[in-house]
């Protein structure tokens, strides 16, 4: 499946939310990071030109930091680097006046008309390549 056959397959209640949390991480992403389908939705990566080890699980793949996917009930954001951004939890109150619901390394958005995107622009661009890598390989095992 690409990119657009996945857009295309959203429920069209939540299709334009959709393209535009794609739309705000895409255009906030510092340079590096390269959009493709992986884990069957729409996840940026560090393409393997720029960090040849991968991810340390399957190293064959690229390394990811962030993935857009629709769920049943709600809109995910996985922010594999979210974890080293605690301002985001004391932020998100400032922006939305709905409760949190995060998990490890997941936002999940079930109101769609709540979605905070100028907020989530200022994550997805606090972290260049270089941040990420570094980060990522200090928490390797």
């Amino acid at each position: 499946m690409t990119i657009s056959e996945y857009i295309a397959a959203i429920d069209e209640t939540r299709r334009s939310a959709y393209e535009r949390l794609l739309t705000t991480v895409t255009n906030a992403l510092p340079e590096g990071f390269v959009c493709i389908m992986q884990y069957d939705m729409p996840t940026f990566v560090i393409p393997k030109e720029l960090y040849p080890a991968g991810y340390h699980v399957t190293p064959e793949l690229p390394l990811p930091f962030l993935s857009i996917g629709v769920q049943k009930n709600h809109i995910s954001l996985y922010h594999l680097g979210l974890y080293a951004l605690e301002w985001f939890v004391a932020e998100y109150p400032h922006h939305d006046s709905t409760k949190l619901n995060m998990g490890k390394s997941c936002i999940r958005f079930s109101n769609i008309n709540k979605i905070p995107y100028t907020l989530i622009e200022e994550l997805v661009s606090r972290q260049s390549v270089d941040d990420y890598i570094k980060l990522y390989e200090s928490n390797l095992p």
